[in-house]
């Protein structure tokens, strides 16, 4: 009797470590997932536009994060100075500059 507590004990064990396996399994292969279906596609994205911020030349036309069609007067170190209009030149930071205008789709009105 004795014999068959011993044998029941030592498969549970047996089965709570398959259990512990499967588990660390699994929440690798959610991190595996949540890398190439999360991570690694924002990554490449912010990738892509520092590239084209860098590339930006002066003559460029741009659209800034507040909407803000302008062209590029001259590049700095971390902003642009554009024009907006006759006159009126801002200075934005490289970060907010999100697209060229010819990327960027015009409402039709």
């Amino acid at each position: 009797m004795l014999a068959i507590f011993l044998q029941l004990g030592g498969a549970a064990a047996e089965g709570a470590q398959g259990s512990q396996w499967s588990f660390w399994i699994m929440m690798i292969l959610i991190f595996v997932v949540f890398y190439f279906f999360m991570i690694r596609p924002q990554t490449k994205k912010q990738k892509e536009l520092q590239k084209q911020r860098d590339e930006m030349k002066k003559g460029d036309k741009v659209v800034t994060a507040g909407g803000i069609y302008g062209e590029i007067k001259e590049v700095k170190e971390n902003s642009f100075l554009i024009t907006i209009d006759k006159d009126v030149v801002i200075r934005v930071d490289k970060g907010s500059v999100f697209a060229s205008a010819e990327d960027a789709k015009p409402a039709q009105q």
